[in-house]
């Protein structure tokens, strides 16, 4: 039933935007541009608009779907989500292109404006011509905001052991990562130096080997083996962090009549930082069988774990996708336990 409801959904967004699609290419006469030049950048610049919307949309649906893997939402809720997301970003792309046609339908219509005033001076006619010659003020956007999700494996380095010796499964171990980032030009004339900065939510997931689990007593927490065996066992951990990285490379300066945009899509991107912030949480599930019953327990409590987070991370991209590592320089648990930190590596998609 999850799947035949989910074709629906797919077939309902792309019928969605095929109709979008194809009332865009049939624009009224009286607002087509008129000159070659900006019928070529009002076909780039719509071809842009789609695929950016299309991009964001894709990026929800990814969050939505991760959400009801998870079961944190019902598969009807997933639906509602995706559906009220589609209508969205289809009324974005109507509104939008919408705004670019009387933008450049204005531009058009006042391009060199030229008012002649006559005057009768002594029965001589006088013309005087009236030409804006004003500098128009270009509108240059220093900072801008997008959407930031990122996945990957996840695992525990103990001190003195290496990635090899971990207590935790290498492939089943994962992370999620999703948040809020602002870009902001360092420099007036130069966005080869940009500040990165946001904050975002972290899903830390640790499945211990050997069908074990974590135990607490008292101060401690130790790994002990479950008395049966188990079918899953794994520990998470949430934190809320600030990031801030320090972002190096190209960008392509776009400058139009009214303003000026440097542009790092499909550019080289090397991202160097950290992030601190807080644990907000800490549960562990065990599934298993008990007399031919499955049975699940999702276990939430005090795990002994650190309150204050904070770690290294950086990023390579090319695009909008980036190789992601991220390093928690604070022990998992506190003192006196064997000092572990976690470590993420995985992709990242930041929309440029």
């Amino acid at each position: 039933m999850k799947t035949i409801i989910t074709y629906i959904l797919i077939t309902f967004i792309s019928l969605l935007f095929s109709n979008l699609m194809a009332q865009t290419d049939s624009i009224p006469a009286n607002r087509e541009p008129q000159s070659i030049e900006n019928i070529e950048y009002f076909n780039r610049e719509k071809e842009k608009i789609i695929q950016e919307e299309k991009e964001q949309l894709k990026l929800t649906i990814e969050g939505i779907n991760y959400r009801l893997e998870r079961e944190m939402i019902s598969v009807e809720k997933a639906n509602e989500l995706k559906q009220k997301a589609a209508e969205k970003h289809a009324r974005n792309i109507e509104n939008r292109i919408t705004i670019l046609e009387n933008k450049l339908a204005l531009e058009e219509r006042n391009r060199d404006f030229e008012n002649r005033l006559s005057l009768f001076d002594s029965g001589k006619i006088v013309n005087i011509s009236m030409r804006n010659n004003s500098p128009t003020r270009k509108y240059d956007k220093r900072t801008t905001s997008d959407l930031v999700l990122a996945v990957g494996f996840n695992n525990a380095l103990t001190s003195g052991s290496s990635i090899d010796e971990s207590d935790f499964k290498l492939a089943g171990s994962r992370f999620f990562e999703i948040g809020w980032a602002w870009k902001t030009r360092v420099f007036d004339n130069s966005n080869f130096l940009r500040l990165k900065y946001g904050v975002s939510f972290q899903f830390n997931g640790l499945k211990p080997t050997d069908n074990r689990f974590f135990v607490t007593d008292g101060g401690l927490t130790t790994l002990e083996e479950y008395p049966i065996e188990l079918d899953k066992s794994k520990f998470r951990m949430d934190n809320l962090v600030f990031p801030l990285h320090f972002e190096f490379g190209p960008s392509k300066k776009i400058e139009r009549k009214d303003y000026i945009r440097y542009s790092t899509a499909e550019m080289i991107k090397i991202g160097i930082g950290g992030y601190a912030g807080f644990n907000i949480g800490d549960r562990q599930k065990l599934k298993y069988r008990e007399n031919g019953d499955k049975v699940k327990e999702k276990l939430k409590g005090d795990y002994n774990t650190n309150e204050f987070i904070y770690g290294v991370s950086g990023y390579l991209s090319l695009g909008s996708t980036a190789l992601y590592v991220k390093y928690d320089l604070n022990p998992i648990f506190k003192d006196p336990n064997i000092e572990m930190r976690n470590v993420s590596v995985g992709l990242r998609f930041d929309v440029d």
